[in-house]
């Protein structure tokens, strides 16, 4: 089994949130209005008019013209045709770096061939799906089985969002109890109940639109890395219906970027315990990008139920999955046959572990064990960040750079660093006005990354692959230089 981990330094939490709070205490520094503009004729206009022709065309039969929130862009989504290793190219040509990933999934880069020619073979022999059991279902649960000691048991289903619904009502079956707290601004997919609190810490329901506000009666949100509010929900819930479980993001909330301090989990693990709840953990971005035991291994914790997505079918469509202990997992067992009569929790899925999906999962964590990938990875991910870091210094921004390994932050206006206190509800519309601001101005900044050649997640989040070399990183930061000339306070 590999252990390597992708994190060779894990950030001084308390510092980098130092320096957020810093960071929103100024003025708003982005790329300048003439600057901008610059990008928008000469890059936008001239260079990718396919681009803005076929987006026109697709508005009239998809809502907003894609189908993907990652999909947007300032100031028209381009259309992507190609995606190898640590390159995109779009329709007209140009070709970029892609720190998007299409959302971490990649450790590997883009569409590698080891993985595409066994996906190939299988659709000449299969097809992609047949309803009915098919040997990768077996041979990807073994494979994450023999490199996470905490999956006893694994059920391997559509999505990640998908996975986090199941493990919610697992359980509540296993606990007999109620309530469920999550980490406050955590993302863990778009089911209405863990829409609580997403995106802002203390958003509570503000932020789940369409979703009624009755869904929400048992589920809480605590302050990332704050034990003494999570440990204060618990006790409550004791005379409220207990605490089913509690569900983290390792990292912090939204792939980190609200950093958590290094002990933060293990605390969370030992809350868990004292108060009967279960311990889940999202491992969507982190599962084989931090390392082949996952952000668990990393952090020496043993959660009760893990959540896995995106990498654990390689990219391909129908990436999630439940992984946890034998007295929890029994209650996903399909089927009737043998066993103690139990209720079982409702999931489903016609085309969850279909064969397609298994062999592009168990071939691309065949391809990050024998690699060191995630290894790999996390070395660009510390180059990057390094050079990154020194480029703030040198142009004297106030902009935070720092990463977890192979998952790299780069915050030039901290929009998810905002809470809402409803201590003090006159200060809440105030913080939401903010956001709004500066989310603003992280599209205008990922727009200048975007004309530059480098495609990330909302400006603001790069996920780095083992395609990437030191040399495309030499060259990844005279393109953020670039941009960099060109930043200024908005008025």
């Amino acid at each position: 089994m590999n252990s390597g981990f992708s994190i060779s330094n894990y950030p001084n939490a308390a510092e980098v949130n130092r320096q957020l709070d810093v960071l929103i205490s100024k003025p708003i520094y982005s790329v300048r209005p003439s600057a901008l503009k610059t990008y928008e004729d000469e890059y936008y206009d001239k260079k990718c008019a396919k681009s803005k022709a076929m987006i026109e065309e697709a508005k009239n039969v998809i809502p907003g013209g894609v189908q993907h929130n990652l999909a947007f862009n300032y100031p028209f989504p381009l259309v992507f045709t190609k995606a190898e290793g640590a390159y995109l190219h779009d329709i007209d040509g140009n070709r970029y770096y892609d720190f998007l990933q299409a959302g971490g999934p990649t450790v590997l880069g883009s569409n590698p061939v080891e993985v595409r020619n066994k996906v190939i073979e299988l659709l000449n022999d299969c097809g992609p799906s047949t309803g009915l059991f098919h040997e990768y279902e077996y041979k990807i649960a073994k494979k994450i089985y023999d490199n996470i000691k905490t999956v006893e048991m694994f059920r391997m289903l559509g999505s990640g969002t998908e996975a986090c619904m199941g493990a919610i009502r697992i359980a509540r079956l296993a606990t007999k109890k109620k309530n469920v707290i999550k980490m406050g601004g955590a993302y863990h997919g778009w089911s209405d109940q863990l829409a609580y609190g997403i995106r802002i810490p203390g958003s509570k329901g503000t932020q789940a639109h369409g979703v009624p506000g009755y869904i929400f009666k048992h589920t809480q949100e605590f302050f990332p890395n704050d034990l003494n509010d999570l440990e204060r929900k618990l006790k409550r819930n004791t005379m409220h219906g207990g605490t089913a479980a509690v569900i983290i993001e390792p990292l912090g909330p939204e792939s980190g970027t609200t950093p958590v301090d290094r002990e933060f989990n293990k605390g969370v693990e030992m809350l868990c315990h004292k108060y009967g709840a279960l311990f889940i953990f999202d491992e969507v971005v982190t599962g084989f990008r931090v390392g082949m035991s996952g952000a668990q291994g990393y952090f020496g914790v043993s959660p009760d139920l893990t959540i896995f997505g995106k990498v654990i079918a390689g990219g391909y469509p129908g990436a999630g999955g439940i992984g946890g202990k034998k007295d929890y997992m029994r209650f996903l067992s399909a089927g009737i046959a043998g066993g103690p009569k139990q209720k079982k929790a409702l999931v489903g899925g016609t085309m969850a572990a279909n064969p397609l999906s298994c062999v592009a999962g168990y071939y691309t964590l065949c391809e990050i064990e024998r690699t060191n990938a995630a290894q790999r990875a996390g070395e660009m991910g510390d180059i990057l960040t390094s050079g990154l870091q020194k480029l703030i210094k040198q142009y004297n921004l106030p902009f935070v750079a720092f990463n977890q390994g192979s998952i790299c932050h780069l915050e030039t206006v901290g929009t998810t660093h905002y809470s809402l206190n409803w201590s003090r509800p006159w200060t809440i519309p105030g913080v939401i006005n903010e956001t709004s601001v500066r989310k603003k101005e992280m599209e205008h900044m990922g727009a200048a990354y975007m004309a530059e050649g480098l495609v990330t997640l909302a400006g603001s989040r790069l996920y780095i692959s083992a395609a990437y070399t030191n040399e495309m990183i030499d060259d990844v930061l005279c393109r953020f230089e670039r941009v960099f000339e060109n930043i200024g306070i908005q008025e």
